[in-house]
């Protein structure tokens, strides 16, 4: 049984080494080249309508440097609207920096065509089949009523045609990331005439994808109830045999769909009631990548003489706080906006351990403190197994010279030896496999606390004490430059040069940890066991701090439980037992 429980400690030690390996992200490739130019092509109709009712893809030349712009002003935002194409392409995240330095610049989510990051979003109609009407297209000029966008001023940009047909896109925005856009078409013709509405989000560019199993990055949505993921590569190969780019479409009533990153979102909501088609599209245009999600209408609107048609979305460009989903999620009855975030296959307790850090640290102000806390009370939920199990593994400790006397008893006899190991066990009431439940248990929670510090956005620039300042990073420092005391950085030679503050301290704690266990009688699995705090220093060395902090903590709780079990075991007198087969 020692060896079952050697055998399985080096197993799980395994299977983390190589999850490890799997999951954890390398260092991302750098940028492509921005463009200079930008081919667009509009979204195509439901099926029947001829391609040519919607314009044929086309070149539009970069914005002047100086085309109009509409300042947006938020409290959660601020950027601008380029009057040229009504593209919303400028957004700044004015409540998170690009490093933990508080003078780092904010996030820009939004980049304009032209730039080194083409990413946007826009507006526009298509015409139905059979119709030839002059539509507003990428280099349109509209008017704006005066700005800037903000909570409590709502802004209308209009384009007339010049042959009775005014397009209009009254844009509102809240005090956070939600944008409302109601596209109205007014008609002064003679006839009635018949228009799609449709909106999408085009990113000129392959970002830089951490290329994990972890989280996932990319077009995505929720569609009739089904959410649909696809990453930038599974985009492209489903796409590249298609001339309308078109990698997935679905037809649906509500939903939600859009582009994601780590932390920050990109999505079309259209009207809840209505039925649309979404499509993930991939197009190459010269040698740059163009990724688009979109929605059109499922059936065109038909506008009368003199009369006008209004269609309503909204459009999130911002942070993927949980708690902000939520609240958008009930208030515009958009289904399973909170999927956004990606707690994975197991949600189910990914989702409950973010919450109550979440609560633990609005409780203690610290993230890490919630950390800590969080782990007492697991350790509490699980008192009594722990118990169990350190009781066996105490007992067995004291039981190390009888076992050590069968072994030598019956050396030649592996067969009668662990009859005589089995009957010693029973009869002083040991488990030797319950040692290895506290392990177990562990690795869901090790999971569920690995996940939530690498794709929330609450943990990110998290800062614990001292030299900590993000919990979702590796410990900044490192023994191997005496912790900064020498001026070079040793995990340029290697990765494996790197190992902080903090995973020393856990291996000296799970040391530690291990000096209580009962020792192996074999030399060579006293010697691999030794080997296991070594081990999982240089492998958490490389995992989130706030990961590494759990650990320590949790050892720590760990040994001290142990020590007063074993204690107190020391003190009760062991019951003698005489194994069977003895004189």
């Amino acid at each position: 049984m020692d060896q079952t429980r050697l055998f399985l400690a080096i197993a799980v030690s395994i299977a983390i080494l190589i999850g490890f390996q799997l999951l954890v992200p390398h260092p991302p490739p750098p940028h492509p080249a921005a463009p200079t130019t930008l081919h667009t092509t509009a979204p195509a109709p439901p099926a029947g309508a001829p391609v040519a009712s919607v314009g044929r893809p086309a070149v539009a030349a970069a914005p002047a440097p100086n085309a109009p712009r509409l300042a947006v002003e938020a409290p959660a935002v601020e950027g601008s609207l380029n009057l040229e194409g009504a593209r919303l392409d400028h957004i700044v995240l004015r409540d998170y920096h690009t490093t933990v330095a508080r003078n780092s610049p904010h996030v820009t989510l939004l980049g304009p065509v032209g730039g080194p990051r083409p990413y946007y979003v826009q507006f526009g109609w298509s015409a139905a089949p059979g119709e030839d009407l002059k539509l507003p297209g990428q280099n349109a000029l509209w008017k704006a009523s005066p700005g800037p966008l903000s909570p409590n001023h709502p802004v209308t940009l209009s384009w007339d045609n010049g042959a009775g047909l005014v397009f209009r896109l009254v844009l509102g925005v809240d005090a956070h990331y939600m944008f409302r856009v109601a596209q109205e078409v007014t008609n002064h013709t003679a006839k009635p005439i018949s228009l799609y509405p449709w909106a999408r989000i085009r990113r000129g560019y392959t970002p830089a994808v951490l290329g994990s199993y972890l989280l996932q990055e990319g077009p995505l949505g929720v569609l009739d109830g089904t959410l649909h993921e696809f990453s930038y590569a599974g985009t492209r190969n489903r796409a590249k045999h298609r001339p309308d780019g078109i990698a997935f479409r679905a037809e649906s009533v509500g939903g939600w769909a859009g582009i994601t990153d780590k932390y920050w979102l990109v999505a079309l909501i259209p009207d809840q009631k209505e039925k649309a088609i979404a499509s993930f599209r991939y197009l190459l245009q010269g040698r740059q990548n163009h990724y688009q999600v979109d929605f059109i209408a499922a059936a065109p609107e038909e506008i009368l003489p003199g009369a006008s048609a209004n269609s309503v979305q909204h459009v999130f460009v911002g942070a993927k706080v949980l708690s902000l989903l939520g609240h958008y999620q009930r208030k515009y009855g958009i289904p399973y906006f909170e999927k956004a975030v990606d707690f994975g296959l197991l949600y189910i307790i990914t989702r409950p351990t973010f919450y109550a850090l979440d609560w633990l640290n609005q409780l203690f102000g610290n993230f890490g403190l919630a950390i800590m806390a969080f782990t007492v009370c697991l350790r509490a939920a699980f008192f009594p197994l722990a118990n169990k199990s350190f009781k066996s593994m105490s007992r067995m400790r004291l039981l190390q010279p009888k076992m050590q006397a069968i072994k030598e008893r019956f050396k030649d006899d592996t067969q009668r030896q662990q009859q005589e190991m089995m009957a010693l066990y029973k009869a002083e009431g040991v488990n030797p496999a319950s040692g290895c439940l506290p392990m177990l248990i562990q690795i869901p929670v090790f999971w569920s606390l690995y996940k939530v510090l690498y794709i929330t956005i609450e943990m990110r620039h998290a800062p614990f004490f001292g030299w900590i300042h993000d919990l979702s990073a590796q410990d900044p420092t490192n023994v191997f430059n005496l912790f900064g005391l020498i001026p070079f950085h040793p995990s340029a030679i290697s990765p494996l040069l790197h190992i902080g503050a903090w995973p020393l301290i856990m291996g000296g704690t799970m040391l530690l940890q291990q000096r209580l266990n009962p020792t192996p009688p074999d030399p060579v699995q006293a010697r691999i066991f030794m080997l296991m705090p070594i081990l999982f220093t240089f492998m958490l060395a490389h995992f989130p701090v706030g990961l590494v902090i759990y650990y320590s903590w949790n050892n720590l709780l760990s040994v001290g439980q142990q020590w007063l079990i074993m204690r107190q075991t020391r003190l009760a007198k062991p019951k003698v037992a005489r194994p069977s087969g003895q004189a």
